[in-house]
């Protein structure tokens, strides 16, 4: 047999691929529809957060706050900020607010200088916005708990 032949029943002999059908289609589509509409939710919500948290004009407007001298790009802030969120989940929303002063910010850099805190460290705030405690260095989740349930005494 010519080889010319052979791969026309080659070619022949492939499965034929199916159309799809319009069901098909919409029902990707709805599904991709719903994954990026909870992709935006969730992104809002994370935006959100990110803002309330880096927004230190909170700092004495009448609640307790932690504020938490970070630097994104330093492994060792971003482990003490998870041990801090770890060790907040205890408390709620008690009038307790946790805030980040992120030190590639003007507004961070300048909190910073101001109360003369390096990074990996907490700073915490009185209602009126009167530093009255200062954690430095890395903490474990059981330590800053009790750091921080000390603090809510206080108020």
């Amino acid at each position: 047999m010519p080889k010319s032949k052979k791969r026309v029943k080659a070619i022949a002999a492939q499965p034929k691929s199916t159309p799809m059908s319009r069901r098909y289609v919409l029902g990707g589509g709805a599904v991709a529809s719903a994954v990026a509409l909870g992709g935006g939710v969730w992104g809002l919500s994370s935006f959100r957060t990110y803002a309330s948290e880096h927004d230190l004009s909170r700092v004495g407007n009448g609640d307790l706050a932690i504020v938490q001298i970070h630097d994104p790009q330093c492994p060792t802030c971003t482990a003490l900020q998870k041990q801090t969120r770890r060790a907040l989940r205890d408390f709620d929303d008690c009038g307790l607010s946790y805030l980040v002063a992120d030190i590639n910010t003007d507004e961070g850099a300048a909190f910073a200088r101001r109360f003369n805190a390096p990074n990996v460290t907490l700073l915490l705030f009185d209602g009126q916005g009167a530093l009255q405690r200062r954690v430095q260095g890395m903490q474990q989740a059981s330590a800053l708990a009790g750091v921080f349930a000390a603090h809510k005494a206080t108020a």
